[in-house]
Protein backbone atom coordinates (compact mmCIF):
# COMPACT_ATOMS: atom_id res chain seq x y z
CA UNK A 1 0.00 0.00 0.00
CA UNK A 2 1.73 3.18 -1.20
CA UNK A 3 -0.63 5.58 1.08
CA UNK A 4 -1.20 5.73 4.58
CA UNK A 5 -4.45 3.79 6.22
CA UNK A 6 -6.87 6.17 8.18
CA UNK A 7 -9.25 4.59 10.28
CA UNK A 8 -12.41 6.43 11.58
CA UNK A 9 -14.05 4.89 14.13
CA UNK A 10 -16.48 6.45 16.97
CA UNK A 11 -14.05 4.69 19.85
CA UNK A 12 -10.61 4.79 19.96
CA UNK A 13 -8.09 3.00 22.21
CA UNK A 14 -6.87 5.54 25.38
CA UNK A 15 -3.85 4.02 26.62
CA UNK A 16 -1.01 1.95 25.51
CA UNK A 17 -2.66 -1.37 26.23
CA UNK A 18 -3.86 -2.86 23.19
CA UNK A 19 -6.76 -5.50 23.82
CA UNK A 20 -9.62 -6.48 21.89
CA UNK A 21 -9.72 -8.18 18.50
CA UNK A 22 -11.08 -5.23 16.40
CA UNK A 23 -8.28 -3.42 18.02
CA UNK A 24 -6.00 -5.60 17.36
CA UNK A 25 -6.73 -6.22 14.37
CA UNK A 26 -6.44 -2.03 13.09
CA UNK A 27 -3.49 -2.38 15.49
CA UNK A 28 -1.56 -4.19 13.10
CA UNK A 29 -3.15 -2.69 10.05
CA UNK A 30 -2.30 0.80 11.26
CA UNK A 31 1.08 -0.06 11.96
CA UNK A 32 2.11 -1.52 8.69
CA UNK A 33 0.99 1.70 6.78
CA UNK A 34 2.28 4.43 9.57
CA UNK A 35 -1.61 4.92 9.38
CA UNK A 36 -4.07 7.07 11.46
CA UNK A 37 -6.66 6.33 13.86
CA UNK A 38 -9.27 8.89 14.63
CA UNK A 39 -12.08 8.93 17.15
CA UNK A 40 -13.91 10.43 19.87
CA UNK A 41 -12.38 11.50 23.29
CA UNK A 42 -14.53 9.70 25.86
CA UNK A 43 -14.47 13.54 27.73
CA UNK A 44 -16.69 16.44 26.19
CA UNK A 45 -15.12 19.93 24.72
CA UNK A 46 -15.81 22.56 22.43
CA UNK A 47 -17.13 21.27 19.50
CA UNK A 48 -14.27 22.69 17.06
CA UNK A 49 -12.26 21.13 14.36
CA UNK A 50 -8.87 20.80 16.42
CA UNK A 51 -7.66 16.67 17.24
CA UNK A 52 -5.97 15.90 20.76
CA UNK A 53 -2.68 13.38 19.83
CA UNK A 54 -2.89 10.58 22.11
CA UNK A 55 0.09 8.89 21.08
CA UNK A 56 2.28 8.67 17.71
CA UNK A 57 3.82 4.97 17.56
CA UNK A 58 3.31 3.12 15.91
CA UNK A 59 0.71 5.08 14.23
CA UNK A 60 -0.69 8.36 14.87
CA UNK A 61 -4.02 8.67 17.34
CA UNK A 62 -5.86 11.49 17.11
CA UNK A 63 -9.33 12.48 19.08
CA UNK A 64 -11.60 15.05 18.61
CA UNK A 65 -14.14 16.13 21.07
CA UNK A 66 -18.55 16.38 21.64
CA UNK A 67 -19.46 18.92 23.11
CA UNK A 68 -22.39 17.49 25.63
CA UNK A 69 -25.51 18.87 23.13
CA UNK A 70 -23.70 16.71 20.34
CA UNK A 71 -23.24 13.75 23.16
CA UNK A 72 -26.92 13.88 23.61
CA UNK A 73 -28.17 14.17 20.43
CA UNK A 74 -25.99 12.71 17.65
CA UNK A 75 -24.45 9.62 19.75
CA UNK A 76 -27.30 8.83 21.99
CA UNK A 77 -29.43 10.66 19.85
CA UNK A 78 -29.54 10.00 16.29
CA UNK A 79 -26.91 6.97 16.09
CA UNK A 80 -28.54 5.20 19.24
CA UNK A 81 -32.06 6.02 19.67
CA UNK A 82 -32.77 5.78 15.69
CA UNK A 83 -30.04 4.24 14.02
CA UNK A 84 -29.33 1.45 16.51
CA UNK A 85 -33.05 0.00 16.86
CA UNK A 86 -34.07 0.65 13.33
CA UNK A 87 -30.53 -1.91 12.55
CA UNK A 88 -32.26 -4.06 15.05
CA UNK A 89 -35.81 -4.50 13.42
CA UNK A 90 -37.32 -2.03 16.47
CA UNK A 91 -39.11 0.42 14.78
CA UNK A 92 -41.11 0.51 18.08
CA UNK A 93 -38.18 1.93 19.63
CA UNK A 94 -36.88 5.04 17.05
CA UNK A 95 -37.13 8.05 18.27
CA UNK A 96 -37.49 10.59 15.98
CA UNK A 97 -36.42 14.73 16.93
CA UNK A 98 -35.16 16.90 14.02
CA UNK A 99 -32.37 18.07 16.74
CA UNK A 100 -30.94 14.31 16.70
CA UNK A 101 -30.33 14.31 12.64
CA UNK A 102 -29.15 17.99 12.57
CA UNK A 103 -26.68 17.14 14.96
CA UNK A 104 -25.77 13.54 13.60
CA UNK A 105 -25.17 15.32 10.03
CA UNK A 106 -23.45 18.30 11.63
CA UNK A 107 -20.73 16.00 13.41
CA UNK A 108 -19.98 14.33 10.37
CA UNK A 109 -19.39 17.30 8.37
CA UNK A 110 -16.63 18.60 11.31
CA UNK A 111 -15.28 15.28 10.78
CA UNK A 112 -15.05 15.57 6.83
CA UNK A 113 -13.57 18.96 7.70
CA UNK A 114 -10.81 17.38 10.11
CA UNK A 115 -9.93 14.02 7.28
CA UNK A 116 -9.93 16.48 4.01
CA UNK A 117 -6.55 18.87 5.83
CA UNK A 118 -5.32 15.54 6.46
CA UNK A 119 -5.68 12.88 3.68
CA UNK A 120 -2.75 12.81 1.19
CA UNK A 121 -4.31 11.24 -2.29
CA UNK A 122 -2.88 7.82 -1.37
CA UNK A 123 -4.03 7.31 1.55
CA UNK A 124 -6.74 4.46 1.79
CA UNK A 125 -9.66 5.92 4.22
CA UNK A 126 -11.38 3.04 6.63
CA UNK A 127 -15.01 4.39 8.07
CA UNK A 128 -16.88 2.13 10.90
CA UNK A 129 -20.08 1.99 11.89
CA UNK A 130 -23.27 3.47 12.01
CA UNK A 131 -22.13 6.85 13.47
CA UNK A 132 -20.60 7.56 10.20
CA UNK A 133 -22.77 6.55 7.37
CA UNK A 134 -22.83 10.03 5.57
CA UNK A 135 -19.04 10.49 6.30
CA UNK A 136 -18.32 9.64 3.07
CA UNK A 137 -20.69 12.02 1.48
CA UNK A 138 -19.38 15.28 3.12
CA UNK A 139 -15.75 13.97 2.13
CA UNK A 140 -16.87 13.98 -1.46
CA UNK A 141 -18.70 17.04 -0.85
CA UNK A 142 -14.95 18.71 -0.20
CA UNK A 143 -12.78 17.07 -3.29
CA UNK A 144 -11.26 14.03 -1.65
CA UNK A 145 -11.01 11.23 -4.47
CA UNK A 146 -9.69 8.07 -1.90
CA UNK A 147 -10.72 5.24 -2.23
CA UNK A 148 -12.99 5.14 1.03
CA UNK A 149 -14.40 2.31 2.56
CA UNK A 150 -17.29 1.50 4.90
CA UNK A 151 -17.71 -1.42 7.06
CA UNK A 152 -21.28 -1.97 9.24
CA UNK A 153 -20.56 -3.59 12.58
CA UNK A 154 -24.23 -4.11 13.44
CA UNK A 155 -27.15 -5.91 11.43
CA UNK A 156 -27.67 -3.82 7.93
CA UNK A 157 -32.14 -2.76 8.57
CA UNK A 158 -34.30 -4.25 6.77
CA UNK A 159 -35.80 -2.26 3.37
CA UNK A 160 -39.36 -1.62 5.16
CA UNK A 161 -37.96 -0.35 8.50
CA UNK A 162 -35.85 2.83 6.28
CA UNK A 163 -39.43 4.15 5.77
CA UNK A 164 -39.09 5.37 9.29
CA UNK A 165 -36.25 7.76 8.69
CA UNK A 166 -37.16 11.02 7.71
CA UNK A 167 -35.41 10.94 4.23
CA UNK A 168 -34.79 6.99 3.58
CA UNK A 169 -33.70 7.91 0.22
CA UNK A 170 -30.15 9.27 2.11
CA UNK A 171 -29.61 6.27 2.91
CA UNK A 172 -28.70 4.41 -0.21
CA UNK A 173 -27.51 8.00 -1.46
CA UNK A 174 -24.26 8.34 1.56
CA UNK A 175 -23.73 4.61 1.35
CA UNK A 176 -23.14 4.93 -2.31
CA UNK A 177 -20.58 7.30 -1.60
CA UNK A 178 -17.96 5.01 -0.44
CA UNK A 179 -16.40 2.58 -2.58
CA UNK A 180 -16.75 -0.82 -0.72
CA UNK A 181 -19.33 -1.49 1.89
CA UNK A 182 -18.32 -4.12 4.19
CA UNK A 183 -21.33 -5.77 6.03
CA UNK A 184 -20.83 -8.85 8.31
CA UNK A 185 -23.19 -11.29 6.87
CA UNK A 186 -24.47 -12.55 3.06
CA UNK A 187 -27.71 -11.91 4.54
CA UNK A 188 -26.93 -8.49 4.72
CA UNK A 189 -25.75 -8.16 1.36
CA UNK A 190 -28.67 -9.35 0.59
CA UNK A 191 -30.87 -6.71 2.56
CA UNK A 192 -28.25 -4.06 0.96
CA UNK A 193 -29.01 -5.11 -2.35
CA UNK A 194 -32.39 -5.70 -2.12
CA UNK A 195 -32.76 -1.48 -1.13
CA UNK A 196 -30.85 -0.99 -4.32
CA UNK A 197 -32.92 -2.59 -6.48
CA UNK A 198 -35.79 -1.25 -4.91
CA UNK A 199 -34.06 2.40 -5.67
CA UNK A 200 -34.28 3.88 -9.60
CA UNK A 201 -31.10 5.79 -9.01
CA UNK A 202 -29.08 2.29 -8.81
CA UNK A 203 -27.86 -0.03 -11.77
CA UNK A 204 -26.45 -2.89 -11.63
CA UNK A 205 -23.42 -3.82 -13.14
CA UNK A 206 -22.11 -7.07 -15.07
CA UNK A 207 -19.31 -7.18 -12.60
CA UNK A 208 -21.51 -7.33 -9.62
CA UNK A 209 -21.07 -3.35 -8.61
CA UNK A 210 -23.68 -0.88 -8.13
CA UNK A 211 -24.05 2.27 -10.05
CA UNK A 212 -25.52 5.07 -8.35
CA UNK A 213 -26.35 8.41 -10.41
CA UNK A 214 -22.83 8.15 -12.03
CA UNK A 215 -21.37 6.43 -8.98
CA UNK A 216 -20.04 3.25 -8.47
CA UNK A 217 -20.15 1.06 -5.12
CA UNK A 218 -19.45 -2.42 -4.14
CA UNK A 219 -21.17 -4.25 -1.26
CA UNK A 220 -19.89 -7.59 0.06
CA UNK A 221 -19.27 -9.58 3.24
CA UNK A 222 -16.77 -9.31 5.28
CA UNK A 223 -17.53 -11.81 8.21
CA UNK A 224 -15.23 -10.72 11.51
CA UNK A 225 -13.57 -12.59 14.24
CA UNK A 226 -11.63 -12.54 17.23
CA UNK A 227 -7.49 -12.73 18.04
CA UNK A 228 -8.09 -16.74 17.95
CA UNK A 229 -4.83 -17.82 18.92
CA UNK A 230 -4.82 -14.87 21.41
CA UNK A 231 -8.12 -15.47 23.00
CA UNK A 232 -7.05 -19.09 23.27
CA UNK A 233 -3.98 -18.40 25.20
CA UNK A 234 -5.37 -16.16 27.84
CA UNK A 235 -8.20 -18.86 28.30
CA UNK A 236 -5.14 -22.07 28.69
CA UNK A 237 -3.75 -19.73 31.60
CA UNK A 238 -3.38 -20.96 34.98
CA UNK A 239 -4.47 -18.73 37.84
CA UNK A 240 -6.42 -17.92 40.78
CA UNK A 241 -9.91 -19.00 40.81
CA UNK A 242 -12.68 -16.40 40.28
CA UNK A 243 -15.20 -17.84 42.06
CA UNK A 244 -13.13 -18.32 44.75
CA UNK A 245 -14.29 -21.10 47.64
CA UNK A 246 -17.84 -20.38 46.37
CA UNK A 247 -17.57 -21.72 42.81
CA UNK A 248 -20.22 -22.99 41.25
CA UNK A 249 -20.22 -27.16 39.39
CA UNK A 250 -21.33 -26.92 36.88
CA UNK A 251 -22.72 -23.75 34.74
CA UNK A 252 -23.50 -21.69 31.63
CA UNK A 253 -22.74 -18.49 30.90
CA UNK A 254 -24.32 -15.67 28.90
CA UNK A 255 -21.79 -12.16 27.92
CA UNK A 256 -23.42 -9.30 26.87
CA UNK A 257 -23.84 -5.39 26.92
CA UNK A 258 -26.84 -4.73 28.30
CA UNK A 259 -29.22 -4.14 25.55
CA UNK A 260 -32.42 -5.12 24.09
CA UNK A 261 -31.21 -6.69 21.36
CA UNK A 262 -29.44 -9.39 23.12
CA UNK A 263 -33.23 -10.79 24.42
CA UNK A 264 -31.72 -11.47 28.21
CA UNK A 265 -35.13 -11.08 29.35
CA UNK A 266 -36.35 -14.36 27.75
CA UNK A 267 -32.72 -15.91 28.28
CA UNK A 268 -33.58 -15.69 32.37
CA UNK A 269 -37.35 -16.89 31.94
CA UNK A 270 -35.77 -19.86 29.89
CA UNK A 271 -33.41 -20.54 32.75
CA UNK A 272 -36.33 -20.65 35.21
CA UNK A 273 -38.32 -23.23 33.02
CA UNK A 274 -35.23 -25.53 32.95
CA UNK A 275 -34.89 -25.07 36.71
CA UNK A 276 -38.51 -26.09 36.84
CA UNK A 277 -37.97 -29.22 35.02
CA UNK A 278 -34.29 -30.31 35.90
CA UNK A 279 -33.14 -33.44 37.13
CA UNK A 280 -33.71 -34.12 40.86
CA UNK A 281 -30.27 -33.03 42.70
CA UNK A 282 -28.94 -30.79 40.12
CA UNK A 283 -27.90 -27.12 40.67
CA UNK A 284 -26.67 -25.32 37.37
CA UNK A 285 -25.87 -21.99 37.85
CA UNK A 286 -26.27 -19.26 34.91
CA UNK A 287 -23.43 -16.60 35.62
CA UNK A 288 -24.40 -13.88 33.61
CA UNK A 289 -22.27 -10.67 32.22
CA UNK A 290 -23.90 -7.52 31.62
CA UNK A 291 -21.93 -4.37 31.50
CA UNK A 292 -24.04 -1.26 31.56
CA UNK A 293 -24.28 0.93 28.23
CA UNK A 294 -25.63 3.89 26.98
CA UNK A 295 -27.81 4.44 30.40
CA UNK A 296 -28.88 7.50 29.75
CA UNK A 297 -31.46 6.24 27.05
CA UNK A 298 -34.94 5.31 28.39
CA UNK A 299 -34.71 1.90 26.85
CA UNK A 300 -31.72 1.02 28.58
CA UNK A 301 -33.23 1.85 31.69
CA UNK A 302 -36.01 -0.22 31.23
CA UNK A 303 -34.51 -3.58 30.73
CA UNK A 304 -31.66 -2.90 33.68
CA UNK A 305 -35.20 -2.98 35.57
CA UNK A 306 -36.64 -5.96 34.46
CA UNK A 307 -33.64 -7.98 34.27
CA UNK A 308 -32.53 -7.18 38.43
CA UNK A 309 -36.79 -7.91 38.76
CA UNK A 310 -36.39 -11.50 36.98
CA UNK A 311 -33.29 -12.11 37.95
CA UNK A 312 -34.72 -11.41 42.21
CA UNK A 313 -37.87 -14.16 41.00
CA UNK A 314 -36.07 -16.80 39.92
CA UNK A 315 -33.39 -16.62 42.84
CA UNK A 316 -36.36 -16.03 45.54
CA UNK A 317 -37.89 -19.08 43.93
CA UNK A 318 -35.16 -21.08 43.36
CA UNK A 319 -31.96 -20.50 45.45
CA UNK A 320 -31.22 -22.31 48.47
CA UNK A 321 -28.56 -21.30 51.14
CA UNK A 322 -25.61 -22.34 49.90
CA UNK A 323 -26.70 -21.82 45.56
CA UNK A 324 -27.70 -19.14 44.09
CA UNK A 325 -28.92 -20.00 40.30
CA UNK A 326 -28.48 -16.79 38.71
CA UNK A 327 -25.21 -14.51 39.42
CA UNK A 328 -25.85 -11.69 37.41
CA UNK A 329 -22.80 -9.34 36.99
CA UNK A 330 -24.14 -5.88 36.21
CA UNK A 331 -20.00 -4.84 35.18
CA UNK A 332 -16.86 -5.59 32.59
CA UNK A 333 -14.85 -8.23 33.59
CA UNK A 334 -11.36 -8.22 32.59
CA UNK A 335 -10.60 -10.30 28.99
CA UNK A 336 -8.27 -12.59 30.86
CA UNK A 337 -10.42 -13.75 33.53
CA UNK A 338 -13.52 -13.66 31.65
CA UNK A 339 -11.59 -15.99 29.08
CA UNK A 340 -10.99 -18.61 31.72
CA UNK A 341 -14.82 -18.02 32.48
CA UNK A 342 -15.69 -19.36 29.36
CA UNK A 343 -13.27 -22.52 29.54
CA UNK A 344 -14.40 -23.67 32.94
CA UNK A 345 -18.59 -22.89 31.84
CA UNK A 346 -20.12 -26.08 30.20
CA UNK A 347 -22.01 -24.05 27.97
CA UNK A 348 -22.90 -20.62 26.59
CA UNK A 349 -25.80 -19.28 26.21
CA UNK A 350 -26.69 -16.57 23.03
CA UNK A 351 -29.78 -15.80 22.70
CA UNK A 352 -29.82 -12.46 20.38
CA UNK A 353 -32.79 -11.03 18.46
CA UNK A 354 -30.54 -9.48 15.98
CA UNK A 355 -26.92 -8.89 16.06
CA UNK A 356 -24.05 -8.18 13.38
CA UNK A 357 -22.05 -11.34 14.44
CA UNK A 358 -21.46 -12.31 18.06
CA UNK A 359 -18.04 -12.40 19.24
CA UNK A 360 -19.19 -14.20 22.24
CA UNK A 361 -20.07 -17.06 20.47
CA UNK A 362 -16.24 -17.07 18.84
CA UNK A 363 -14.47 -16.11 22.18
CA UNK A 364 -16.25 -18.87 23.70
CA UNK A 365 -15.54 -21.60 21.02
CA UNK A 366 -11.85 -20.50 20.88
CA UNK A 367 -11.46 -20.85 24.88
CA UNK A 368 -12.59 -24.33 24.92
CA UNK A 369 -10.29 -27.27 25.74
CA UNK A 370 -10.96 -29.47 22.08
CA UNK A 371 -10.40 -32.85 24.49
CA UNK A 372 -13.30 -31.99 26.82
CA UNK A 373 -15.30 -28.73 25.17
CA UNK A 374 -18.35 -26.60 25.87
CA UNK A 375 -21.45 -26.47 24.05
CA UNK A 376 -22.27 -23.46 22.10
CA UNK A 377 -26.04 -22.33 22.34
CA UNK A 378 -26.10 -20.07 19.51
CA UNK A 379 -29.83 -17.51 18.76
CA UNK A 380 -30.44 -18.35 14.47
CA UNK A 381 -30.47 -14.36 14.57
CA UNK A 382 -27.29 -14.11 15.32
CA UNK A 383 -24.63 -13.34 12.29
CA UNK A 384 -22.63 -16.32 13.62
CA UNK A 385 -25.20 -18.43 12.84
CA UNK A 386 -24.54 -18.24 9.00
CA UNK A 387 -21.70 -20.05 9.46
CA UNK A 388 -21.61 -21.64 12.49
CA UNK A 389 -24.02 -24.46 11.80
CA UNK A 390 -22.71 -26.97 14.19
CA UNK A 391 -23.53 -24.73 17.61
CA UNK A 392 -26.80 -26.14 18.98
CA UNK A 393 -28.77 -23.21 17.00
CA UNK A 394 -32.02 -21.83 19.03
CA UNK A 395 -34.88 -19.38 18.45
CA UNK A 396 -34.35 -16.67 21.31
CA UNK A 397 -38.10 -15.74 21.30
CA UNK A 398 -38.93 -19.30 22.11
CA UNK A 399 -38.76 -19.72 26.08
CA UNK A 400 -39.67 -23.78 25.83
CA UNK A 401 -37.20 -24.44 23.05
CA UNK A 402 -34.32 -22.43 24.66
CA UNK A 403 -34.95 -24.41 28.13
CA UNK A 404 -35.14 -28.01 26.14
CA UNK A 405 -31.63 -26.76 24.64
CA UNK A 406 -29.82 -25.95 27.96
CA UNK A 407 -30.86 -29.54 28.89
CA UNK A 408 -29.43 -30.71 25.89
CA UNK A 409 -26.11 -29.31 27.01
CA UNK A 410 -25.82 -30.08 29.93
CA UNK A 411 -26.57 -33.64 28.88
CA UNK A 412 -24.64 -33.99 25.46
CA UNK A 413 -22.16 -36.60 25.16
CA UNK A 414 -18.64 -35.84 24.66
CA UNK A 415 -18.48 -37.32 21.32
CA UNK A 416 -21.00 -35.16 19.96
CA UNK A 417 -19.85 -32.29 21.89
CA UNK A 418 -15.98 -32.67 20.83
CA UNK A 419 -17.82 -33.07 17.13
CA UNK A 420 -20.07 -29.45 17.23
CA UNK A 421 -16.77 -27.42 18.72
CA UNK A 422 -14.20 -28.61 16.14
CA UNK A 423 -16.41 -27.51 13.11
CA UNK A 424 -17.24 -24.16 14.93
CA UNK A 425 -13.69 -23.76 15.70
CA UNK A 426 -12.93 -24.23 11.99
CA UNK A 427 -14.87 -21.16 11.44
CA UNK A 428 -13.61 -18.89 14.03
CA UNK A 429 -10.12 -19.96 12.79
CA UNK A 430 -11.30 -19.20 9.00
CA UNK A 431 -12.53 -15.78 10.25
CA UNK A 432 -10.23 -14.49 12.23
CA UNK A 433 -9.84 -10.95 12.54
CA UNK A 434 -6.85 -10.46 11.06
CA UNK A 435 -8.19 -11.94 8.16
CA UNK A 436 -11.08 -9.83 7.95
CA UNK A 437 -9.28 -6.18 8.09
CA UNK A 438 -6.95 -7.81 5.56
CA UNK A 439 -8.70 -9.22 3.13
CA UNK A 440 -11.16 -6.11 3.55
CA UNK A 441 -8.16 -3.40 2.45
CA UNK A 442 -7.28 -6.16 0.01
CA UNK A 443 -10.73 -5.60 -2.10
CA UNK A 444 -10.50 -1.70 -1.23
CA UNK A 445 -7.47 -1.29 -2.74
CA UNK A 446 -8.47 -3.09 -5.49
CA UNK A 447 -11.49 -0.44 -6.19
CA UNK A 448 -11.27 2.44 -9.11
CA UNK A 449 -10.29 5.71 -7.45
CA UNK A 450 -13.49 7.99 -6.83
CA UNK A 451 -13.81 10.07 -9.81
CA UNK A 452 -15.52 13.18 -8.28
CA UNK A 453 -18.89 14.33 -10.24
CA UNK A 454 -18.97 17.96 -12.28
CA UNK A 455 -21.66 18.41 -10.28
CA UNK A 456 -20.45 17.75 -6.72
CA UNK A 457 -16.98 19.81 -7.65
CA UNK A 458 -18.93 23.10 -8.40
CA UNK A 459 -20.78 22.69 -4.97
CA UNK A 460 -17.75 22.01 -3.05
CA UNK A 461 -17.89 23.05 0.39
CA UNK A 462 -14.44 25.54 1.38
CA UNK A 463 -13.05 24.53 4.09
CA UNK A 464 -12.85 27.33 6.56
CA UNK A 465 -10.08 26.91 8.09
CA UNK A 466 -8.19 27.54 4.69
Amino acid sequence: MAGRLIVISNRIPMGESISGGLVVALHDALGCSGGIWIGAHPDPGDGDDSLEELGTSPYQRLAFRLTEEEQNNYYLGYANSVLWPLCHRRGDLVEMRSEYETSYRAVNARIARIVSRIAEPEDLIWVHDYHFLPLATEMRARGLRNRIGFFLHIPFPALGDLSVLSQPERFADDLAHYDLVGLQTRSDVARCLEMYRADPRAEFMPDGSIKFLDRFTSVRSFPIGIDTKGFAADAAQEAVNPFGREEPGSYIIGVDRLDYSKGLPNRFRAFARYLETRPEGVRPCLVQIAPPTRQQVRAYQDITRELEEIAGHVNGAFAELDWTPIRYIHRAVPRAELARLYRKARACLVTSYADGMNLVAKEYVAAQDPENPGVLLLSRFAGAAEDMTEALQINPYDVEEVSAAIAAAFDMPLAERKRRHAACLEIVKKTDVTIWSTDFLRVLMRCKPFAVPEYLGMRSIPDPAL
